[in-house]
C-alpha cells in the first residue's frame, strides 16, 4: 500500500503547503540525521491516521535549502504545522506520536 506521506521540494512547497486549505504538517529532515530517521515511521503512521483530515509532508532540508531557510529551520528534525498557509505550530527534535497528534488535533478543533 503506498504511503500517504507526500514528498516536497522547493518547487512544490508553495502549491502543496502555502496554497493548501486546512492543516498541513511538514517534516524537515536530512539523510545524516539519526533522530529524523527514527521519526520517519511515526510520521508515516500519522499520515495514515490523518488521511483526509490533514496533509502530512516531508522535505529534505539539505536538498531544499531555500525552503528550510525561508522558515528558519535551524535544527533537525523540525515539524511545522501550517493551517491555511500560515504557521500554527512548530516541533523541534524527536517528539512522540502522541505530541504530534495533539498538535494536529488542536488545529483541527480550532
Amino acid at each position: 500500500m503506498p504511503s500517504k506521506l507526500i514528498s516536497l521540494t522547493d518547487a512544490t512547497f508553495a502549491e502543496q503547503v502555502l496554497q493548501s486549505s486546512g492543516p498541513v504538517l511538514v517534516d524537515f529532515w536530512a539523510e545524516w540525521c539519526t533522530p529524523c530517521k527514527q521519526l520517519l515511521p511515526i510520521v508515516d503512521d500519522i499520515a495514515e491516521e490523518y488521511a483526509g483530515e490533514a496533509r502530512i509532508c516531508k522535505i529534505n532540508a539539505d536538498e531544499n535549502k531555500d525552503t528550510a531557510q525561508q522558515f528558519q529551520v535551524r535544527g533537525l528534525p523540525t515539524m511545522i504545522l501550517f493551517m491555511d498557509g500560515k504557521e500554527k505550530a512548530r516541533l523541534v527534535g524527536l517528539v512522540s506520536k502522541t505530541r504530534i497528534a495533539q498538535v494536529i488535533d488542536e488545529c483541527l478543533e480550532a
